[in-house]
């Protein structure tokens, strides 16, 4: 049943039994003041959250304290089985969930359960981790001693996710962090609570002990603020831009604090002369508007060989104009809006630009005529955009795919590592060594070759240059959430 937008009394019902999470009770802010909720679909308030202040901030990092000394001593079977419970919780409740999510985000439903099955892989996959954090002994030098190295959980640790995967984000973060044996404060973005509310919500159900895991609602940059202050924070995780992640750093370094950062990206595309024209623009093009474009490793830069260019334009637009743009919770809906207003004024200024430097506008590039409430675009495609172009330099995060050529392996590669950016990148050929030296050389901290798919809950996420440090999911992603310790032991005869 789809989520009503509003009852039959005016009231507004899709949050009302949340709010924030302490010690495993949704409350409202002790000021009583709430923040809206709005529908990018419709442009409808489709929901309030409590609008936390210091007093909020105080209370959740209390309870997430106590929540750590309780779950620490737990033995990591245990909070296994807590997780496992959990994720099998969240594969149940999908429908209820990618309702949630499609609502206030306007993804399409087919994505949202997609998702939502993936927020519940975090939880399996670190379930079974808990269990592997495995220490190290270390040969001695002399008989009478015994060297070891331990690990332990780093604190309590702060989760701070961006809108546009918002069950998924916060999910990789609240996983790892309890599989490390930490206690973690979840701070989801105020676009899209709604989903977090769902797998904190399940959580609890799961048996999580109060104090676990806590959300707070609320101005982001005030709160994210508070938080980080805290001595009681000792770990931050966050998911958003380049800018964001400057000022978290800043922020973090005045408590050397640990962080792990998954920052913005501009992934290019690198289709080689041997590549299948039609083959790779429609995986190309079906990777570019998942999630209205709106994603981290989206492919955003397209540098096809010059002699296959003709072929290759003629598929992406092919497959781009079969796409059906809409509210996501109708069906037949393959592509939703942008997140807000000035993200759609922002892509128009983009492909605007685009094309007064000599591109040629091959589809799309306006509003769609027929929708006249929420923020939405056409899928845009865009050739031969000159790489002064501000698309080609700026991420667009936007359902606008700008395309070009190239004639040489080397230009293309300078090319493509020429900008700060280095979370993801794509290659097309098949030619294995090609293929292999050109992923080799790319500057990117995930590549996918002949292949667009990279996020999974067994593979380590994450970026380099400005696009961040750290790992999320696959076994290096629970590193970030524990200290090693050293214990020197010189046996002694009682």
């Amino acid at each position: 049943m789809p989520i009503p937008r509003h009852s039959d009394d005016g009231h507004i019902p899709m949050f009302t039994k949340f709010g924030l999470l302490i010690d495993n009770q949704w409350r409202p802010a002790q000021s009583g003041k709430t923040m809206p909720v709005l529908s990018p679909a419709t442009e409808e308030e489709i929901g309030s959250v409590p609008l936390a202040d210091s007093a909020d901030v105080a209370a959740v990092l209390d309870s997430a304290a106590r929540g750590f000394a309780v779950w620490r001593a737990m033995p990591a079977w245990d909070r296994a089985r807590i997780m496992r419970k959990a994720a099998d919780l969240i594969r149940e409740r999908n429908e209820d969930i990618a309702r949630f999510m499609s609502a206030e985000t306007g993804k399409p439903l087919a994505e949202a359960r997609g998702e939502t099955n993936s927020a519940a892989d975090q939880f399996e996959w670190y379930a079974e981790e808990a269990k592997r954090v495995y220490g190290q002994i270390i040969p001695a030098r002399a008989a009478d001693q015994r060297l070891s190295v331990t690990y332990q959980p780093v604190g309590v640790c702060l989760s701070l996710s961006a809108w546009n995967f918002p069950a998924l984000l916060p999910s990789r973060k609240i996983a790892a962090a309890l599989a490390a044996g930490c206690s973690i404060v979840a701070r989801p973005a105020s676009e899209a609570p709604g989903s977090c509310f769902k797998i904190a919500e399940a959580l609890v159900d799961a048996g999580l002990p109060p104090g676990v895991v806590t959300v707070i609602t609320g101005p982001s940059s005030k709160l994210a603020a508070e938080l980080i202050a805290s001595p009681i924070v000792r770990k931050v995780s966050l998911t958003g831009s380049v800018a964001v992640g400057k000022k978290v750093l800043a922020q973090c370094a005045e408590g050397i604090k640990r962080v792990s950062m998954e920052l913005g990206g501009h992934a290019p595309v690198i289709v080689h002369r041997d590549a299948d024209p039609e083959t790779s623009a429609r995986a190309a093009a079906m990777a570019k508007f998942r999630n209205t474009g709106q994603v981290c490793i989206s492919p955003t830069r397209f540098y096809v060989h010059e002699s296959i260019k003709a072929p290759f334009e003629a598929a992406f637009v092919d497959y781009v104009k079969g796409i059906v743009v809409g509210d996501g919770l109708k069906d037949g809906v393959t592509m939703g809006p942008m997140i807000r207003g000035s993200a759609v004024d922002a892509a128009l200024g983009l492909a605007e630009d685009a094309v007064g430097k000599g591109g040629r506008l091959l589809h799309g590039g306006r509003r769609p005529a027929h929708l006249n409430k929420g923020y939405f675009l056409e899928p845009t495609v865009i050739a031969d955009v000159p790489d002064d172009a501000r698309i080609m330099i700026e991420e667009p995060f936007a359902p606008i795919a700008p395309l070009t050529t190239f004639a040489d392996e080397d230009e293309v590669l300078e090319r493509a590592n020429a900008l700060p950016f280095g979370l993801a990148a794509y290659v097309f050929s098949n030619d294995a060594e090609r293929a292999q030296h050109t992923a080799d050389r790319i500057e990117a901290g995930m590549v996918g070759i002949n292949e667009m798919l990279l996020a999974a809950a067994e593979i380590p996420f994450g970026g380099v240059k400005e696009s961040g440090y750290g790992r999320e999911g696959g076994s290096l992603g629970i590193k970030d959430y524990l200290e090693p310790k050293f214990i020197r032991h010189k046996l002694i005869k009682a």
